[in-house]
């Protein structure tokens, strides 16, 4: 056979996989928290939206693919929850709380070990109300086992600065702001390195 028939047919052969594999949970997920980060990462609130909202048709389609595929519950959990915070920490709609809540329990559910899910939950234990299932003994002490197993863990080390900071315990509120801007350092991320020198602005840190 030519050698250009012989190229022609494996393209052909590895087209389907590739396609199978991009439609796949894990493809599907994996796209979904790309877009997640992505929207992020972005200023304009228009295209932090669409961002978050092709992320969430992705999550949807993943779950759908296996629903016991835990990375596609977190990927719905975290597209969902910025489009919910998109102008601003708020509780809008009740039923949407719990369903963010679901899609983390879930997450946590199928997979007990997963530390972002595991961060996520210690936020919003601590920044709930009881009322609606807030617990802030319960989500500093899930944040704490997030940093104690994980050195880059940076949003589980900015809430407990914050966390420490809002009794009093400035040390080690700063430890842990400090650490979360070496890490934002180390990974490049100009926004996390803001949020972290802002939270040291709050503790009396001069940038």
């Amino acid at each position: 056979m030519p050698l250009a028939r012989v190229g022609l047919a494996l393209v052909l052969l590895v087209a389907p996989v590739a396609a199978r594999a991009e439609d796949s949970a894990a493809g599907l997920a994996a796209r979904a928290l790309a877009e997640c980060e992505s929207g992020r990462a972005a200023v304009e609130r228009s295209v932090r939206l669409a961002h978050f909202e092709r992320g969430q048709a992705l999550a949807e389609r993943a779950v759908a693919a296996d629903e016991h595929y835990a990375e596609g519950h977190f990927a719905l959990f975290c597209n969902m929850g910025e489009i919910m915070r998109i102008d601003g920490e708020s509780v809008r709609s009740v039923f949407q709380l719990h369903r963010l809540l679901a899609e983390l329990d879930r997450t946590l559910e199928l997979d007990p070990g997963h530390l972002d899910a595991m961060s996520a939950k210690g936020t919003m234990l601590l920044r709930l109300p009881r009322i609606l299932g807030g617990d802030t003994r319960r989500g500093e002490a899930l944040l704490r086992e997030v940093v104690a197993r994980d050195p880059e863990a940076f949003s589980a080390r900015l809430t407990l600065a914050k966390t420490c900071e809002a009794r009093g315990d400035r040390a080690e509120a700063l430890a842990f702001a400090t650490r979360a801007l070496e890490i934002a350092r180390e990974q490049g991320r100009a926004d996390k390195q803001a949020e972290a020198q802002a939270a040291l602005a709050e503790l009396g840190v001069p940038r």
